[in-house]
């Protein structure tokens, strides 16, 4: 019985591993950051520079703040959590799609000279795959935690308007749309779903 569990989705500990290891790094580097006195935003995604293209894999562990990191937490873990609960491997793709999406996006559009850093690209991106999984997989479960979803997380997506300063929205857009990805992605390569 227990092996069965693991392979369908994972034992609860592996899960809750899976979502606490990055969050675990981000505090580690945002508490190197502090010492190095914000020194390490500088790896943070900066638009169409070369340089800034390895931000798009260090951003969502660097943040501008701690007060940026803790407001980031909550969502982080909520939204996560409710992925990661289902099955190990849609956190893991999810992650990767958005934070991907989020990073690309925000390196060809948003304005030359800035930086961006933060996990609020990949968290978008988690709102946005719950948010659409309901419409791609057409299950009651699904459905009803898209909709509590929407009631619950449904004011994140005033984050996705320009103009609010100080505020990535390419990286939320880019990582919502991401999330969207991902769940179409994981809908139709679902073991047991009729194709169409």
């Amino acid at each position: 019985m227990r092996q069965s569990s693991i392979r369908a989705g994972g034992s609860l500990q592996s899960k809750f591993v899976f979502l606490a290891v990055p969050l675990l790094i981000m505090w580690v580097v945002e508490c190197l950051n502090f010492v190095a006195r914000g020194s390490l935003d500088q790896f943070g995604i900066v638009p169409r520079s070369p340089y800034g293209l390895a931000g798009i894999v260090l951003a969502p562990f660097l943040h501008a703040s701690f007060t940026h990191l803790i407001a980031n937490t909550l969502p982080y873990l909520t939204l996560g959590w409710l992925i990661v609960m289902r099955r190990i491997g849609d956190f893991v793709w999810v992650s990767l799609i958005a934070a991907l999406a989020a990073g690309i996006g925000t390196w060809l559009v948003a304005p030359a000279d800035t930086v961006h850093v933060g996990a609020s690209g990949v968290i978008f991106g988690y709102l946005g795959f719950l948010l659409s999984r309901g419409y791609f997989e057409r299950s009651l479960s699904s459905i009803l935690l898209s909709i509590l979803i929407g009631v619950v997380y449904g004011g994140l997506l005033w984050g996705m308007l320009p103009g609010q300063s100080g505020i990535s929205w390419q990286g939320h857009v880019f990582g919502f749309v991401g999330g969207i990805a991902a769940a179409r992605l994981l809908a139709q390569n679902r073991p047991g779903r009729p194709a169409g």
